[in-house]
This record gives C-alpha cells, structure tokens and sequence, in this order.
C-alpha cells in the first residue's frame, strides 16, 4: 500500500482506540504501560497493557490533509464510529473504523502487536479496497505518549513517518499522524483524529466475551448455509465461530520423518468488514508449551485473492502472507520462505477442505522442488462448538 492510501488508513488508529484488543473497558487516565511502575530488568518495562485506554466504541472526527509535503493548508474532515476490541488479554488488539465524509465511505482496520523482547509496538493497518497490510509503524509509550516511526516512500521519494497519541483521558484521546522529508528535524501533520468514548454495553472488560456474542450471531447463520460454500470475498464466512481444534505436527520437515506429534486446542473466528476479512484468535497446549496466535484474514477487491498474515504473542511480529483463493469450495495459498532445512528457501502451501457447516480440514504443506512435490507437515480438523 502507497503512503498515499496509508493517510486514510492511518487516522483509524487513533480513532479505532488505538488497539482494539488492550483496552479494558474500565477508565484509567494514562495507557498502564505508561506509568511509572512495572519496571522490566535494567531500563527496560512492561508495556504490554500501554493501549488499554483504547478498548471500546468511540465516536471519531477525521480531519486530513489533502496534499502532504506540498505546502498545501487544504484539509477535509469526517465522521465515523471506532470499535477497539482485545486479543491476547491486552496484548494485541483490533481497531476497526468507518467514516464518510467528502471522500465518500471509509472502512479501515489496525492490529496491534506487542513484542515482549523489544518492548515495542507494532501497528499494521489496511483499508477494505486493498485488503493488505500497511509497512508496520513501530514504537512504544512513555510518559502518557505514543510514538510510532517507519519509513516509507512518498512522490518517490524516502520518507519518515510518525504516529502520535496524546491527550489520553478516560473517555477521549487525540491522534497525530505527520511526515517528515528530512529525517526528522521539521514533522508536518497531516492527519488528526479526536475520539470520544460511546458506553457501549455489549463491550466487555474480556473482549473475547463481546467476540462470542457476535459469533453466536454468526455460527446461526453459518450453519444455515449448504457445505458448498461461497468463493470470493466470502470464502471464509465457514469459519466465523468457535472451535474445538485437533492438530497433528510432523516432527521434522523436508527430512524424512515419519514421527506426528497430536494436540488439541480452540479457536475463534470473528468476521471484519462484513465477512471481506477476519480476525481467528486461537489457544494450543503442546507438547513445547502453550501457544497463543491469530490469523487475520483480508481480501483484495482487485485482485480478488485472500491474504493470510499469522502472528503469535511470543513475538508479536506478522509474517509475511500466504496468498490465495476458493475454488469450488476448496482454497489454496501460498508463499516463499526460508523455512527448509539449513533455512532453505521452500515453497509454502495452505489448504483448506472438506468443509461443511460443523467442520473443517486444514493442510499445512512444503515444497522443495519448486512445487512439483509436496510433503504435508500441519493437519488441523476443526469441529464446530454449538452455543
């Protein structure tokens, strides 16, 4: 995604709450990271609960920039709602917004994913038109303030970019997104969003709870369809629910091995954008220890092909996507990585099959020879849980 669209991915960050999935509903008059307590060994501190402010429904005006890094003073404003929901208890969470304004209706969505190693945040957005995630900004709090930075290319030419939120009370905060063509020593804005808390009754202090309220919703309908399910931009409305997840792990890829290790989990899908992307949050024990990851799911308009970008709340960094798409039913992606023997570079498969209203079969597969054979490594069969 160009710098360019990013401007109206960007204000949704703020207004979607910062991070959707951190904020306990409960007021606090500065992020928990923020503070002054929960000092780390050496300089370093715990700023995993730094955007719990955020959690909630949020009224949001939008005013932009028109022309950035052009001496342009033309603005435009709007007006949209901003839902922030947690993932991982805090640690992550997702920020949806809409807004119309004169540059008609907005959808926009931001992960947020906190590195417990580098103590850091990482803000991935992506609007419903492109349905790819945005070159993550990264940064943290300190002292009531968020800053973010990355660089990115405007016009052609190298840029930095930041993101700022300020002004963090219990019902309202302020977000600054500004742009800077000479390395940070001048910034000029270009973004500015100002959210005002809604009590929003269906928001729980769990935002898991508010998820399964809405899954419910979605399970009823999802099983109301036939087992041939629809390709496109609701190719994945099968799995909108909660799951109980069987999974086998080959011990050892591309080397031979014959050894499966079983185990057993749960998972819950919630649908963005109307069914055009998801959020699936899921909870593994294996044999290695307990495993917390998401999957969030988007769907490119254009080129209409899915991309799957997975996280895990160990490192709460995303990978790089598998793309793909249904046909008939079954979806196919795939992707390039350094995930061979020796870091080799494969090639990645992701199928998904046999599926019908109450169940799932997932595929895991890598190449080594450009795809002309395929060993299966990860099986996942899923069985619907029934509210």
């Amino acid at each position: 995604m160009n710098l360019l669209q990013r401007i109206g991915s960007y204000f949704l960050l703020c207004t979607l709450g910062y991070l959707l999935h951190p904020l306990a509903a409960f007021p606090q008059t500065a992020p928990a990271g923020a503070k002054t307590g929960a000092q780390r060994a050496g300089t370093e501190r715990d700023g995993q609960h730094d955007f719990d402010f955020e959690i909630g429904t949020w009224k949001t005006h939008l005013k932009r920039r028109l022309h950035p890094l052009t001496g342009s003073t033309a603005w435009i404003e709007m007006e949209g709602t901003t839902v922030v929901r947690k993932v991982w208890d805090g640690r992550a969470n997702l920020a949806e917004l809409e807004a119309d304004g004169p540059g008609g209706h907005i959808e926009v969505l931001s992960l947020r994913l906190y590195n417990p190693q580098a103590h850091q945040w990482s803000l991935n957005t992506a609007n419903s038109n492109s349905g790819v995630l945005s070159i993550p900004t990264i940064g943290e709090f300190k002292n009531g303030r968020g800053e973010f930075f990355d660089q990115e290319s405007l016009n052609g030419r190298t840029i930095l970019v930041r993101n700022v939120w300020s002004d963090i009370t219990p019902d309202s905060c302020r977000f600054e997104q500004a742009f800077s063509d000479d390395w940070g020593k001048t910034w000029e804005i270009n973004w500015i969003a100002t959210d005002t808390r809604v009590p929003d009754t269906r928001v729980k202090k769990d935002g898991r709870e508010n998820q399964k309220l809405e899954n419910s919703d979605a399970s009823s309908a999802t099983l109301q369809q036939s087992s041939t399910q629809p390709d496109g931009p609701h190719g994945f409305d099968f799995e909108v629910g909660s799951w109980n997840i069987h999974l086998k792990r080959l011990d050892g890829r591309l080397v031979g091995s014959t050894t499966w290790v079983e185990f057993d989990g749960t998972s819950v899908t919630r649908k963005v954008w109307n069914g055009r992307a998801d959020l699936e949050e899921f909870e593994v024990d294996s044999p290695t220890g307990h495993i917390e990851g998401l999957t969030l799911r988007l769907y490119n308009l254009q080129t209409h092909q899915w991309s799957l970008y997975w996280a895990t709340s160990k490192d709460g960094t995303v990978g790089l996507p598998t793309i793909g798409e249904f046909k008939n039913g079954r979806g196919e992606f795939f992707d390039t990585e350094p995930s061979g023997p020796n870091d080799r570079s494969i090639l990645v498969r992701f199928v998904w099959s046999g599926i019908t209203p109450n169940s799932a079969h997932f595929e895991q597969s890598f190449s080594d020879d450009g795809g002309k054979t395929w060993e299966v490594n990860w099986i996942t069969d899923q069985r619907r849980v029934k509210n």
